[in-house]
């Protein structure tokens, strides 16, 4: 997946909202902060997080989030 940067935040998974959801909890449980960005252009007019999300990391930890999605039993 090619990285994409959003100021100091640069994204470590997309994928639907209760996908997201979890990748931010495990990423929580091995201490790395993250935040969901939607990605859908018309959530203001339908519901939040109706589209795609990104999980967004602080660019310092991107290596080790990386490693933690990747590591993830599915």
């Amino acid at each position: 997946m090619a990285s994409k940067t959003y100021g100091s935040l640069v994204e470590v998974f997309q994928g639907s909202l209760w996908e997201a959801e979890l990748i931010k909890g495990l990423l929580n449980s091995a201490g790395v902060e993250s935040m969901i960005k939607d990605v859908s252009s018309m959530s203001a007019i339908t519901s939040p997080y109706s589209g795609n999300v990104l999980v967004l990391v602080n660019k310092e930890e991107e290596v080790y989030a990386r490693k933690v999605v990747a590591e993830r039993q599915v």
